[in-house]
Parts: C-alpha cells; sequence; structure tokens
C-alpha cells in the first residue's frame, strides 16, 4: 500500500507535572511514507507528550521500585535514564509532603457578591455620573437607582480614582446616606457598599474617614440590632395571640414578612461590618470603635444564622480579640457561650475561624474556665478525628489542660485514648509540640495516668521514648511515675533502661527526665542498692553535686535521686561512705538563694537521720546540724517543717545536740517576744491594761509588785519572800530579768560550734501558691 508510514519514536525531555502527581516525556514522531518498493518517499515530524500518572505515589512509596516500573512501562524512557526517574519521583514525593504540612491560609470573610437589589436593566457609564448623582436629589426609588448605578462604577477598580475626584457625588451620596438611612434599607447598603468598595484599599481609607462613614456605620448597625429584637418580640406575641385564638394565619403572615426584613437586614449588616472590618486595620480607627462599643455589637450579631454574616463577624471579633481591652470586653459578656453552638457546624470556614477565635481567648484562664462550663471539652474532643481542625482543637485543649480543675474532666471523654493512638502513628517521626505538650499536662492528673497505663500504653511509651531519646515524651512519662498507687509497680519492669541513661552521654534534658522518673519510684520493694551497683551510679550522682559542675536543673534531680534512694538503709551507708554529705553541705552554700535546693538538700538529711549508721555520720563528722538549725526559722514553712523533724530526731538520739537545739528554740521565742515588746507603740496618755483590766503601770515602783518576781523554781510567792538561791543566781549572771526573759543572750551553742550559718533565716520570700515535694517532684 502506497499509503503505507513508518513511525519512529524520539525521547525528548523528562520533567514533572507543575500540579498533579505525574511525569511528563517529551518526544518526537517521525513518520515517512512509504512506496510500493518500500523506499521512503515523504517526511513529516511531530512534537508530542506523555503524561505518566502515578495515583499510588505517597510519602511511604518505594521510588527505586517505582522507577524501574515507570521505565519498564514506557518505551519513551531510555532504561539509562533510570535515575533521572528517581530524582524526579523523589522531588513529586516531597512536593506532596510539604503541600501536605504547609500551614493553612488564614480564612478570611469571602468577597461581597452582589445581592437583592443591585439588579439593573442598564449598563452604568462613568461619563454619565452627573446624571446619576442628580437622581440622589430625587424620592427614594430614584436615589436607590441613582446609587446602584454609583455602584456599579465603584464595583470596578479601575474607576475609583476617577470618581474620588468626583467630590460633588461622594459627598452627595454621603449625606443622603447621613439623613435616609431609616427610610429604606436599599438605600442604606447601596450607598455602603460604594464606600466599602474604596474601604478595600487602605490609601482611600482617608476619604472614608473624611465623610465619618465608620461612625454612622456604627450607629446603623446598633439601631438594626435593636429593631431586631422589636421584631421578635413582636414576632412572640403573634404568636401567642394565635395559640390562644387557635389560629395561624396572623403568626405566619408575621413570619413571612420577618424572614423578608431579616434577608435585607443581614446584606446592610453584612456590608457595614466589612467596611468597619478593613477600616480596622488602623489600630487607632480600630480604638475609636472599641470605644463606641464594637464588641458588644458583634457578640449580639453572634444569634444570627447566617452563616456567611457568621465568618464576617467572627472574624472580626478575632482581629480585635489580640488586644487585652477587647479580650476583656469579651470576657464581661457572654461570648463564650455563644461560640460554643457554632461548635461544630457544617461550615468549614465558619468552624475554622471560630476556633481560631477561641484559641486567642484561650489563653485566659477565666475564659477557659467558661469554655469548660459551655460543654465545649466534648466537642473540642471530637474535632481530634478531624484532620483540618484538630492542629487548632489540640492548641485549645492544651491551654484547657493547664489548669488544674480541669484535668480530671478529660477521663471522662474519649480525648485520652483519642491521643495516645496519635502518638503512636507517629512512627519515629517527631510528636507535635500541641501533641506531646498536650499528654504532658494530661499525665498530671492520676486517673488519666491510669487511663494511658491501660493495656500496653505504658511499655509503648517507655519503648519510644528510649528509642528516640525523646526528653517530652519521658517528661511525660515521669508525670505518670509521680502518681500513687498500684499501677507505679509497672516501672520496676523499667528501672535498669531508665538507670543505663544516666551513665551514657545522651542528651542533658533527656537524663533530667530520667533521672526525675527513677526519683518518683518510691517504691519499697525496689532493691535500689543493686540499681546503684549495678550501673555504677554513685559517682555520677557524686560528681553532678559540684557546683557548676552541670546545670542547675541537672544538680537539682541528682539531689532528688539521692533523697528517693536514701529511704533505703544500705544505700544511704553506700552514699555516706563515699563523702555525699560533704558535698551536698558544699552545695547547700552554693545555692543558699534558692529555697527548692535547699529543702530538697534538707531532706536528704531528714532520710539519712532515720539510719544509725548515716545519723552517727551526719551528727558526729559533719556540720549539718549546725546548718539545720540555722535553716529551722526560715521564711520557707516547707524548708522550717523538715528541718523540726530532721532536728526532733538528731536531739532524741544525741543529747548534746538536743540540748543546743532546744536553746535555739528557747533563744528563738523569747527573741520573737523582745522584738514585739520593743516595737510596741505604747499611747502616754491610755496604760497598757493588765490582767482583768488592771494598768500594768500602777502607781509606785514597778517593782514592788511581788507576782513579777521569779525564783529558779517559779513565781515567789505573793507574800514576797526571796529565797537565797535568788541571789546565788544573780551572782553567776543566771537571773532572768523581771519578766521572764534570760539576762544573757545564750548564743553558746553556735559560738562553740565555730560554724557560719549557712543563710540568714531572714533572707527567703516564697510564694503562697508554690509547692515543693519531698522524694519527689511534680511537674514542673
Amino acid at each position: 500500500d502506497p499509503t503505507d508510514k513508518a513511525r519512529k519514536y524520539k525521547g525528548g525531555s523528562l520533567d514533572v507535572h507543575p500540579t498533579e502527581k505525574a511525569l511528563v516525556v517529551q518526544y518526537e514522531v517521525e513518520a515517512t511514507i512509504l512506496g510500493e518498493t518500500g523506499d521512503p518517499m515523504l517526511g513529516e515530524r511531530k512534537e508530542c507528550q506523555k503524561i505518566i500518572r502515578l495515583k499510588s505515589l505517597n510519602s511511604n512509596t518505594d521510588i527505586a521500585s517505582l522507577a524501574r516500573k515507570v521505565v519498564e512501562e514506557c518505551r519513551l524512557i531510555s532504561p539509562s535514564r533510570l535515575p533521572e526517574v528517581e530524582q524526579l519521583l523523589f522531588y513529586l514525593q516531597n512536593r506532596k509532603k510539604s503541600a501536605e504540612k504547609k500551614e493553612k491560609k488564614q480564612i478570611k470573610p469571602r468577597d461581597l457578591t452582589p445581592f437583592e437589589g443591585m439588579e439593573l436593566d442598564e449598563e452604568a457609564n462613568i461619563n454619565s455620573i452627573d446624571d446619576y448623582v442628580e437622581l440622589l436629589y430625587e424620592d427614594i426609588p430614584e436615589k436607590i437607582r441613582g446609587a446602584t448605578l454609583i455602584l456599579h462604577l465603584a464595583r470596578n477598580p479601575d474607576n475609583l480614582e476617577e470618581l474620588l475626584q468626583n467630590e460633588t457625588a461622594l459627598g452627595a451620596l454621603a449625606r443622603v446616606l447621613r439623613e435616609d438611612w431609616k427610610q429604606s434599607v436599599d438605600l442604606a447598603t447601596t450607598i455602603i457598599y460604594v464606600f466599602f468598595c474604596f474601604s478595600s484599599f487602605s490609601q482611600f481609607h482617608g476619604l472614608i474617614t473624611h465623610y465619618k462613614i465608620g461612625a454612622l456605620c456604627m450607629s446603623i448597625i446598633d439601631h438594626e440590632l435593636k429593631r431586631y429584637d422589636l421584631w421578635l418580640d413582636e414576632l412572640q406575641k403573634k404568636k401567642k395571640a394565635d395559640i390562644l385564638s387557635n389560629l395561624k394565619k396572623e403568626y405566619e403572615k408575621a413570619l413571612k414578612k420577618y424572614h423578608g426584613l431579616l434577608t435585607k437586614q443581614e446584606q446592610l449588616l453584612r456590608v457595614a461590618l466589612y467596611l468597619l472590618l478593613n477600616l480596622s486595620e488602623d489600630t487607632r480607627t480600630e480604638l475609636k470603635m472599641r470605644n463606641k462599643n464594637i464588641v458588644h455589637l458583634l457578640v449580639k450579631t453572634l444569634d444570627r444564622d447566617s452563616e456567611e454574616l457568621l465568618v464576617l463577624v467572627v472574624s472580626f471579633l478575632k482581629k480585635l480579640s489580640i488586644f487585652l481591652e477587647n479580650k476583656n470586653d469579651m470576657a464581661e459578656i457572654d461570648t463564650v457561650e455563644k461560640l460554643a453552638k457554632l461548635v461544630p457546624c457544617e461550615h468549614e470556614d465558619l468552624l475554622n475561624v471560630t476556633l481560631r477565635l477561641l484559641l486567642n481567648l484561650s489563653f485566659d484562664t477565666g475564659l477557659c474556665s467558661k469554655m469548660v462550663h459551655a460543654d465545649l471539652l466534648p466537642k473540642l474532643t471530637s474535632l481530634l478525628e478531624d484532620e483540618v481542625q484538630r492542629q487548632i482543637a489540640m492548641c485549645i485543649l492544651y491551654h484547657i489542660s493547664m489548669d488544674d480543675r480541669f484535668k480530671s474532666m478529660f477521663a471522662y471523654t474519649d480525648c485520652i485514648p483519642q491521643v495516645m493512638k496519635m502518638l503512636f502513628d507517629c512512627g519515629e517521626e517527631r510528636f507535635d509540640a500541641e501533641l506531646i505538650s498536650f499528654c504532658i499536662n494530661l499525665a498530671a492528673n492520676k486517673r488519666n495516668a491510669q487511663i494511658m497505663c491501660e493495656g500496653n500504653g505504658l511499655k509503648m511509651l517507655m519503648k519510644r521514648a528510649l528509642k528516640l531519646k525523646d526528653p517530652l515524651m519521658m517528661k511525660m512519662i515521669r508525670n505518670i511515675s509521680q502518681h500513687d498507687g498500684p499501677f507505679k509497680n509497672l516501672f520496676i519492669d523499667y528501672v535498669g533502661d531508665l538507670a543505663a541513661q544516666i551513665g551514657l552521654k545522651e542528651e542533658e534534658e533527656f537524663v533530667i527526665e530520667c533521672l526525675g522518673t527513677l526519683s518518683n519510684l518510691t517504691i519499697p520493694d525496689l532493691d535500689w542498692e543493686l540499681v546503684l551497683k549495678e550501673y555504677n551510679l554513685v559517682p555520677y550522682l557524686k560528681d553532678h553535686l559540684k557546683p557548676g559542675s552541670a546545670e542547675d536543673d541537672l544538680i537539682l534531680e541528682v539531689v532528688i535521686m539521692i533523697g528517693t534512694v536514701s529511704m533505703d538503709d544500705s544505700c544511704a551507708v553506700m552514699l555516706a561512705k563515699s563523702g555525699i554529705i560533704p558535698a551536698l553541705i558544699e552545695l547547700l552554700n552554693a545555692q543558699q538563694e534558692d529555697d527548692e535546693f535547699v529543702c530538697q538538700i534538707v531532706y536528704v538529711f531528714y532520710q539519712m537521720v532515720f539510719h544509725q549508721a548515716t545519723r552517727d555520720v551526719i551528727i558526729k563528722e559533719t556540720q549539718a546540724p549546725a546548718y539545720l538549725i540555722d535553716l529551722m526559722h526560715d521564711k520557707n514553712a516547707e524548708i522550717r517543717k523538715v528541718c523540726d523533724n530532721t532536728l526532733d530526731i538528731i536531739a532524741e538520739y544525741d543529747v548534746e545536740w538536743g540540748k543546743k537545739i532546744q536553746s535555739e528554740k528557747f533563744r528563738w521565742h523569747n527573741s520573737q517576744w523582745l522584738e514585739m515588746v520593743e516595737n510596741r507603740q505604747m499611747d502616754e496618755a491610755e496604760p497598757f491594761m493588765y490582767g482583768d483590766g488592771e494598768p500594768f503601770l500602777q502607781n509606785g515602783d514597778i517593782l514592788e509588785r511581788p507576782d513579777l518576781f521569779y525564783s529558779p523554781d517559779g513565781i515567789i510567792p505573793a507574800d514576797g519572800a526571796i529565797s537565797p538561791e535568788f541571789f546565788t543566781d544573780f551572782q553567776n549572771g543566771d537571773l532572768l530579768g523581771p519578766q521572764g526573759f534570760p539576762s544573757s543572750s545564750l548564743t553558746d551553742g553556735y559560738g562553740q560550734m565555730g560554724v557560719t550559718p549557712a543563710r540568714p533565716a531572714t533572707a527567703y520570700g516564697f510564694r503562697p501558691d508554690e509547692q515543693l515535694y519531698y522524694g519527689y517532684t511534680a511537674s514542673r
């Protein structure tokens, strides 16, 4: 056949598709017409392209295997180009991955679309602007028509500059709006829409301010919202009247009219609020709106059902909520309760912007509390299954979980199983900061921790934390370990794994959490001596007690760890023999301004004086009791408490120290009384009343009162007889003064010790809401 053609295919360039998961192959087709003898007679060339779509490509795809398959099935790609195909597929895979993780853009209200009343049977012309302005001086229908024609011009940005030069037109529009807005909703909506077109560009905001359109819009919104309330009242009255008369005609007629009015009013509110939102770009203008109660107007509008209007209102509130004053205004009214009704909703943009507003408000603990009382906790938990809204919902839940009052409430939702599943689904990838932070907060509650440990929960957590060396996951495990109860015994299986991390050169934050977890394991059956020996932890603990040897957080965890293992008699002896007690005293001197360090070191002494061997070391070989006496009157109540308990044990087993401790307590109480008496402001005209109202300062010498004299055995009898021992005591300098105070200060104990006090007892302040824990610490 003379029309037979021979085709040759020549491969060309190879690239990725710009938007799809596909490869694009460029190639040439060379067609030659063959003659009767089979010789070429005529040839032509044509450039073509082939698209190879890769629907199965995802983050888990084996790129090498897929590349081989593509080359095998597409004859246009030479096998020699296999590496190039692999590279392009890898690019596609990563592009897809980055696109999935790309942060969502800010939700903004949709652009205003034409609404009912804007239709025209003629085309607006910029050259006829003067004719349109003339219509603004006629009756309402003509005014509406003239304003609508100008609006059609203004919707084209190319006309705005020319309209800006026409002061007559803009002045006439502003005047008509100011004078006639109450007479026609359509007229008011159309004119505001004209100025809205200008408000879309920052350079025209001065024009709107010049004609005071913003202030006028706020007045219109306020009026329309009040009118809406009147409509609702009237509708309810009609409904009640129809029920009483068993007729529904009046109510149905009123309801139909109400819906018509509502549609027009919401169009007006939408365009007016959108104009104000554009103007609020300037914070000074926004402040003026706030002073005119914009927040209350917006919150009141949340009662509407129009999703487009609600998107705009919530977006406006979200923008305002970043300023403290606006947030406080929202806190004073039922903003959270109204927003809670919108969660969840089918309108995705509305749901997203509502959650973002709630997130801004959730930084306020009072508003967080309102969210819980508005039953948002289960609603937000259900949104964790929604990939689009998950991250924002998680952030709000995180803020709620920071409050101890609400942590336990999560146990009564599906939240904990969901977040645990999300943790395990992450594989070996790093967890989202929001997710792991949320889990850390949840684990601080005992009931939540129990749920987390159910099944293989703790096993999976430990396996993941130790494999990834993740300090945040280990912090979560540490919070779980702090709770008392049977499930604490589950940690016995992991003591070796945790201890093994301490000797290794791991990241310091990770080691801190491992130490903290071990410190929480106050389990009677745990052989701490075996753990310390097997993992050679004593040298590590001693070396890290030296001031400056590591960060303070790590040193503190070492002290707490020592306090925990010191509960074991053999461990306490081992530590004492290693010289840890002098190291603790040195650390106490270095960290005397840090209440938590002081408290935890004193707690170690408290644990050690329980055991005979370490008690003897502390009492006879160290200056620890002297430091404890000095700290006995510290401003921190927890430090005083542990000191008192430790000193009581020392006093019970050592007579000499018992006398010194008793003398110091006596001296302290007397000095307190003296200070009170010396600081008393006595009114000379009003003598101090003694006993049953008799003046303390009577006529005559105070020494004449026999009941004020003391003997070594107590008060001298009323007859005034003085025993011979009185004079002996006086000569020895041991006489107590007339009011029962010692004649000399009982400070010989300190003088004999020759020890500089660790720190002044009055050197510390302590916030009342802080708590210190002995032997273990709560989550920090």
